[in-house]
């Protein structure tokens, strides 16, 4: 089957759209795998559009087409994350727990971890039990960006949920959403760069 990808930049990092007949497979962080060519397909201009609009505040999910891989527990845990509300977090712990596994948090991780579809698959909602950020493919600074950025769309109090030190990580500097002042609008990310 062939693939079809496209870069773009955007306020977190470089990311990388891949789609094929099935519809997007991947959305991931950083640079080519190779095997994919570069091209037009029509789910990317969907996927570029959609993008843009969440990044610019305008969407709060995401109608693409997606084709889910992965074991069937990972698709278990891939469904579940679908169902975490714009602007919300869960634990490894709770998604276990809805998932009738209570004691399998860290299989739950493990399938996060694994998310082939960022963004699309909200795994970046997913922080440990004691508030802490944990891993994100995109790195800490992007989790909290994309964590801020939708917590102030949906109205949601200052900062993220509190860590076990009690205060919430610190914002990442540049181009973060800003709770503060009398600007309650959505912050005005740099444009996105698609390249073919």
């Amino acid at each position: 089957m062939i693939r079809y990808t496209r870069k773009l930049d955007t306020p977190i990092g470089r990311l990388e759209v891949i789609a094929s007949a099935r519809g997007i497979e991947e959305v991931r962080f950083g640079g080519t795998r190779g095997g994919e060519a570069a091209g037009d397909h029509p789910l990317l201009a969907q996927a570029e559009r959609e993008l843009a609009e969440y990044f610019e505040g305008r969407r709060q999910t995401f109608a693409l087409p997606i084709a889910l891989s992965g074991t069937a527990f990972e698709q278990e845990v891939y469904r579940e994350l679908l169902a975490v509300p714009f602007g919300e977090t869960r634990s490894y712990s709770g998604l276990a727990a809805r998932l009738g596994r209570p004691r399998a948090a860290r299989a739950v991780g493990s399938a996060n971890a694994r998310n082939p579809l960022a963004l699309l698959v909200p795994c970046h909602r997913v922080i440990g039990a004691d508030g802490s950020l944990t891993g994100y493919a995109g790195g800490e600074d992007a989790k909290r960006w994309l964590l801020l950025h939708e917590r102030r769309l949906a109205g949601r109090p200052r900062g993220l949920p509190t860590a076990a030190a009690g205060r919430a990580p610190p914002e990442p500097p540049g181009n973060t959403p800003d709770f503060g002042g009398e600007s309650h609008g959505p912050t005005k990310p740099k444009a996105l760069r698609f390249q073919g």
